[in-house]
């Protein structure tokens, strides 16, 4: 008994220690509910790496929007694209559209 009893008050001795308290206190207050806690630190940084993929992704758009625009600067260039966008036509031109059966989208 007296083992156990000698454990508990070593034990009590460390938890019962009101600096060792307010240390945990403290520690807890900080990761759990202050506004600057580690779970929001967490969330925050989650946010920024999403916002820095998006950013990455955007980038690639950009470039290849520039190369886009840069081939439609050529007036053949220009012209396929609206035939084929838009089935924009000359004056004395007809369009036909021909659509297979594995083309044509299923409602």
């Amino acid at each position: 008994m007296e083992t156990s009893g000698t454990k508990k008050k070593k034990w009590w001795k460390y938890v019962g220690n009101k600096y060792i308290l307010i240390l945990l206190v403290f520690a807890i207050w900080m990761v759990f509910f202050d506004s600057n806690s580690l779970l929001v630190h967490k969330e925050l940084n989650d946010e920024i790496m999403e916002l820095e993929n998006n950013k990455e992704y955007f980038q690639q758009e950009i470039s290849k929007d520039k190369i886009f625009l840069k081939k439609l600067k050529d007036s053949s260039e220009l012209e396929k694209f609206a035939r084929e966008t838009y089935f924009l036509k000359k004056d004395n031109e007809e369009i036909f559209i021909i659509e297979h059966e594995d083309s044509i989208q299923k409602k």
